[in-house]
């Protein structure tokens, strides 16, 4: 009986010593916490470090939240630590939120923080928009290209004003799609300007259009302004630009068009060259058939001579026609053709 005594006395003592251990090991952190009027008890406190949650940060953020007059209770913070968020950050971004009159609830906050995006940079840029250069330095372009209806290339240079919208933080599209729409939005106004110089000389016009057209639509930003920085006509700085695109493409398109009557005319050369040919084979073809028909003439008066109808007078007669014909035609200067062959007297 007296070592069971013993025994429970020593176990007694051993949870007296543990419970005082625990108290003197938090005992900074609950002063802090009652000092700063964020009270944290030491059972919360003691939760924390057996759910492997470190109490300081806790507590700090707790604190900061307090004294800036927001009061966030340990549970929230505990599971957005849990969850992987930066709880000092999204305190952060509560309290400049609530000095700015932003309504933005700890819910939103920690959301957009576990989304990958800064709470407290997206709080910051919405009290103090940040201008945005179209296009982007970074990725090698520093003027966007565009071409008036008169055919005249401009480079043109704008920046972008824009303050964050934390409606749309979450799943809203970046900065990217803020410089590509205003880049594309300025191309647009440029192309559909009747010419160059109403582009030079109200730039504000093209800044106008584009901010009209709603291009923050589902981003995580809202448009400020838009302004021209720099327009200037390409080929001015340059002498390899080219200024009048217009001019090119019609020059261009006019050697083509050369081109494609050169072709065509060559086409109906050869054509014309053939015909011609054909008609040569033609003739050859034809005098051919007349030589074999003068051929057949002698055959013809042998056969006549045989059967009585022609007679010796009627074929001296025929000679003497073609005799004179013949001379007629020397005189005349004309070509002497073959006549029949005459027979052997």
């Amino acid at each position: 009986m007296q070592t069971f005594g013993t025994i429970l006395l020593l176990l007694l003592g051993i949870g007296a010593l543990v419970i005082v251990a625990i108290f003197f090991y938090f005992l900074k952190l609950w002063v802090r916490s009652a000092m700063s009027g964020a009270r944290v008890s030491l059972f919360n406190l003691l939760g924390m470090k057996l759910r492997g949650i470190p109490p300081t940060l806790i507590v700090d953020a707790r604190i900061r939240a307090v004294k800036a007059g927001l009061d966030i209770a340990t549970d929230p913070l505990e599971a957005h630590y849990l969850a992987g968020g930066n709880v000092i950050n999204v305190v952060q971004a509560l309290i400049a939120a609530d000095k700015a009159n932003i309504e933005l609830s700890f819910q939103r906050a920690a959301a957009i923080d576990l989304a990958g995006r800064d709470v407290y940079d997206a709080v910051r840029t919405s009290v103090n928009p940040k201008v945005i250069d179209c296009p982007d330095p970074s990725k090698g372009t520093t003027m966007l290209d565009a071409v008036a209806k008169d055919g005249i290339r401009l480079l043109v240079k704008a920046r972008v004003t824009v303050r964050a919208n934390l409606a749309r933080l979450v799943g809203g599209a970046t900065e990217d799609t803020i410089i590509a729409r205003v880049g594309q939005g300025i191309v647009s106004a440029i192309g559909s300007s009747p010419s160059y110089k109403s582009v030079l000389e109200n730039p504000d016009h093209i800044s106008r259009k584009v901010l009209d057209s709603g291009l923050d639509s589902q981003t995580a930003f809202e448009i400020v302004s838009i302004d021209i920085a720099d327009v200037s006509v390409a080929g001015v700085s340059g002498a390899r630009e080219v200024a009048n695109v217009g001019a090119l493409l019609e020059t261009e398109r006019a050697e083509a068009d050369k081109k494609l009557r050169q072709a065509e005319a060559e086409g109906r050369r050869a054509t014309a060259i053939a015909a011609e040919q054909e008609m040569r084979a033609r003739v050859q073809e034809m005098q051919a058939k007349v030589i074999a028909a003068q051929a057949e003439v002698p055959l013809a008066i042998a056969q006549a001579f045989r059967e009585g109808k022609l007679g010796i007078m009627d074929y001296y007669r025929m000679q003497n026609i073609l005799a004179d014909t013949s001379m007629r035609e020397s005189i005349a200067g004309g070509d002497e053709k073959p006549g029949p062959e005459q027979p052997s007297r």
